[in-house]
């Protein structure tokens, strides 16, 4: 079995998986319950990670929910996963999903741009170092 995906990947994944059927819905052509509570097959999923399907859905729903669900200005809940909405089961609320993939996509990006820019002053240092040591007024010094 291979490990769970980080919030970030599984999200994504999702997105792309199920993006298409969300822009899809219509009053015309009602392919679920509602536009935003998109339902998501969890067995799929997790078959695309190579992981056990309530590790999937133990994520969406204790994890995530808790995690990315608000509430409105009238003290309404918001949630991120939802176990049944009529006929659909396993949805997500997919504009929440968005957003929230956008920002830990935004976070990854900070994270990867503040570790180059930490990993590149390193070896600028440690050519200054090497510099200061064996240049001296402009003669090689070697050991």
């Amino acid at each position: 079995m291979a490990g769970i995906p980080t919030d970030e990947r599984l999200l994504a994944h999702i997105f792309r998986k199920y993006e298409r059927a969300f822009a899809d819905w219509s009053d015309e052509n009602k392919t679920r319950a509602t536009k935003i509570w998109v339902p998501i097959d969890i067995e799929a999923v997790a078959k695309h990670y190579r992981c056990d399907p309530d590790l999937i859905f133990g994520r969406l729903y204790y994890h995530m929910n808790h995690r990315y669900a608000s509430n409105t200005g009238d003290g309404d809940k918001v949630n991120f996963f939802n176990m049944r909405l009529g006929p659909d089961r396993h949805c997500v609320n997919f504009p929440l999903l968005a957003s929230v993939l956008a920002d830990l996509q935004e976070d990854k990006k900070r994270f990867q741009v503040s570790t180059r820019m930490a990993a590149l002053s390193l070896v600028v240092s440690a050519v200054s170092i090497l510099i200061a040591i064996f240049w001296k007024g402009g003669a090689v010094m070697l050991p």
